[in-house]
């Protein structure tokens, strides 16, 4: 979910043209500063490490600036990460920012490292692996001088992502708990569960109708997006309007909090698919038994091995306690969960569910704690989700646009997204304000590009539909608060 952290207002603030240019600025110096440390590094002795420092700390760079022209702008963090994310991914290639280049290519320059590992030249592994004119360039970067420094800052890119979408994901958890899911009233549960149907069966249909010749598979995977729920910027907006308090507002994080297990649930089957190579039920059959065995096994022995290795921890000071813990469990779990065929972030979403502050008792009522484990957790998170949504953000290739079938595809997710969670509202009772659910229900936020970034990660999703993905996210993000403050006013 979006960081909880209020809307800073700063009497004065820029305007949007200013913070525009400064965010072109930004780029800019970005951009001057990697020749100006090639340049000096070839001037000296060479540390290995230097140049993934200052990739590393660039694309965080980056996320700053795109975070607080988003604050100053009204809007979710996030957007602005991905807004730069795509700013800089596509002046990359007319400004010839090499690291942004490759970065930009995204899982596909995985696939060519793995095919000159296995003995292939470059220009064989690039020409497989991008097509065109991709390749050539690629190619010409990877054999240069510095080829062998952009590997390594790509993989360290990579790598902090990817642990950022898992602490990510973690704290999702963390904000729910399995004794909050049980006691979720039933307008919650049918919001959730038709938030989570129709979304997946309308995408999946227009798929087949704009997309005929697509596969199964991917069709799936597109589906399986347009399902997550982001309902941190909901929670947000209907605060500031002094609306927590209300039905509606305890049925939609109700509802989140089981949306996202069944939208977690259905990414694994649908990566079972893809892994399968079809749509085989007997194999769907036992994807969505090992996803039911994980979820059961963990909630029902995580307790008892956390009291245990907590233990253990008697010793420690408090902070030292939380963190080793929280680190190695939601660590375990995601790798336990990819062990069973699962996504990794099943796994940390889990950790979250079953992981609370009251299980360290050892040190008083956790009430009386100093830090909490999402107080401890969330520098991790604030340091590495941006460079997840920048790098998203980069893989956005505008000129997928030019096309009119991008534009029409893009369009119908939009519509589908949109249409599918605010027609789940209708599943509360007549009691409630319906409008204000669905619209609730709206955005995607971050748990529907981890769902894109999956399925590009496994070749399902192309680029044209990636970046049709990530504009449907971006839209539904933007328009929710908006929305919501003109449907909830009449709230009690």
């Amino acid at each position: 979910m979006f960081s909880q952290d209020k809307h800073v207002h700063v009497p004065g603030r820029p305007g949007t043209i200013s913070w525009l240019v400064s965010a072109a600025v930004s780029i800019v110096l970005f951009m001057t500063a990697l020749p100006v440390q090639a340049a000096l590094l070839d001037a000296m002795h060479r540390d290995p490490i230097a140049p993934i420092i200052l990739g590393v700390t660039g694309v965080l760079f980056v996320a700053i600036i795109g975070r607080i022209s988003a604050r100053y702008l009204g809007q979710p963090p996030v957007v602005g990460e991905l807004v730069m994310g795509i700013l800089l991914g596509n002046l990359a290639v007319p400004l010839g920012l090499d690291l942004i280049i490759v970065l930009r290519e995204g899982p596909a320059i995985f696939d060519a490292i793995e095919q000159m590992l296995a003995g292939s030249s470059v220009e064989a592994a690039t020409l497989s692996a991008f097509g065109g004119s991709s390749a050539m360039r690629i190619s010409d970067l990877l054999q240069g001088p510095n080829g062998t420094e952009l590997l390594h800052v790509v993989d360290a890119v990579d790598v902090f992502s990817r642990y950022g979408i898992i602490f990510l994901l973690f704290l999702v958890g963390l904000e729910s708990s399995v004794d909050e899911m049980r006691r979720v009233g039933a307008d919650s549960a049918r919001v959730a569960v038709a938030g989570v149907l129709l979304p997946f069966f309308l995408g999946l249909a227009a798929m087949r109708v704009l997309l005929p010749d697509l596969p199964m598979h991917s069709a799936l995977f597109i589906a399986a997006t347009l399902v997550a729920t982001s309902v941190g910027i909901t929670a947000r907006v209907l605060d500031d309007l002094g609306k927590s308090a209300a039905q509606e507002t305890r049925i939609i994080i109700g509802a989140a909090v089981i949306d996202d297990v069944l939208g977690l649930l259905m990414l694994a089957i649908v990566s079972g698919i893809v892994v399968s190579g079809g749509v085989d039920f007997t194999h769907m059959g036992l994807t969505v038994l090992i996803a039911v065995i994980f979820l059961a096994g963990a909630i029902f022995f995580g307790p008892y091995i956390l009291r245990f290795i907590i233990g253990l921890f008697r010793k420690f000071d408090l902070i030292e306690a939380k963190m080793f813990v929280s680190y190695m469990f939601v660590m375990t779990l995601a790798w336990t969960a990819n062990l069973a065929g699962l996504a990794a972030i099943i796994g940390a979403f889990t950790a979250g569910l079953i992981l609370h502050d009251a299980y360290f008792i050892h040190w008083g009522a956790y009430k009386k704690h100093a830090y909490s484990i999402r107080d401890l957790i969330m520098p991790l998170e604030v340091i590495l989700v941006p460079i997840f949504f920048v790098l998203m953000g980069i893989q956005v290739k505008l000129e997928t646009f030019l096309h009119t079938e991008s534009i029409l595809m893009a369009g119908a997710l939009l519509l589908v997204a949109v249409i599918g969670k605010l027609a789940c509202g209708m599943a509360a009772s007549k009691k409630v304000n319906r409008w204000t659910i669905g619209i609730g229900m709206m955005p995607r936020g971050e748990v529907g590009l981890i769902f894109a970034a999956i399925g590009h990660s496994l070749g399902v999703i192309d680029e044209m539909l990636f970046s049709a993905v990530v504009m449907m996210v971006i839209i539904t993000t933007l328009a929710t608060p908006m929305l919501l403050k003109l449907s909830a006013r009449e709230l009690k």
